[in-house]
């Protein structure tokens, strides 16, 4: 058997680390309190084991935990989401713990448990050129302003360093961009205001897009972009 590492992250609360893993489908290997706190979950055959945080230590609020490669990420995102909802009555999608949210085509999402910890659960033959940071040197303009948010939201979970970079970008390419990109980073910014609970300006970016001159087959394109949006709405309120 090839030898693999286990990740051991700290936990805030025994209590609060066990509701919260026990929720998502994790098993509990082992629950030791004394002399120490050592806590050995397990899913699917993946290990995560905690400790207790060290006293006086000044730890930042959240901070990286691992990386979880499975193969199947969208169906995990799925389970997940239908475990939280069960659990809190409504999807975490602000603070600790929280889930970010997934659209069609992503291969990664992030889980914040309640003591901060990242877990980057990654699709496991995710492609080695999904990231270009910076947006794709084969690009330019508008799209290449269009690929660095992309990977700003869906890598970075940056989302207003997402919507900053389309803002600047319409800002300076708006001129000689066609009207299906305005559009695409018009919906863009329309999800993403819904993702920072910004309603008004989602609705501003939509009526914008209703205003631009698309043939129906670029309309088509951009009305996918703008279903990001409605999806993301309701699985917030669902």
């Amino acid at each position: 058997m090839a030898d693999y590492p286990v990740p051991v992250l700290w936990s805030g609360s025994t209590e609060e680390t066990l509701d919260f893993y026990k929720a998502l489908g994790y098993k509990v290997v082992s629950a030791q309190t004394r002399p120490y706190t050592y806590l050995a979950l397990e899913r699917d055959g993946c290990p995560v084991h905690f400790t207790a945080r060290p006293t006086g230590l000044d730890a930042a609020a959240e901070s990286v935990g691992c990386l979880i490669m499975v193969d199947d990420v969208a169906a995990r995102h799925r389970d997940f989401t239908a475990r939280l909802r069960a659990r809190y009555g409504k999807i975490p999608a602000q603070g600790s713990p929280r889930i970010t949210r997934f659209r069609p085509g992503q291969s990664r999402f992030t889980l914040v448990d309640p003591s901060g910890n990242y877990l980057l659960f990654i699709q496991r033959d995710e492609p080695e050129d999904a990231v270009e940071y910076g947006g794709s040197a084969e690009l330019d303009n508008l799209a290449k302003t269009l690929d660095n948010a992309r990977i700003l939201r869906d890598f970075k979970n940056d989302d207003k360093a997402a919507a900053r970079v389309l803002e600047v970008g319409l800002g300076r390419f708006a001129i000689e961009s066609t009207p299906v990109e305005r559009g695409r980073a018009l919906a863009m910014l329309a999800e993403l205001a819904v993702a920072m609970a910004e309603p008004e300006r989602a609705a501003a970016y939509r009526a914008q897009v209703r205003e631009l001159d698309l043939s129906s087959e670029d309309r088509a394109i951009v009305a996918e972009e703008l279903q990001a949006g409605t999806e993301l709405e309701r699985w917030l309120t669902e």
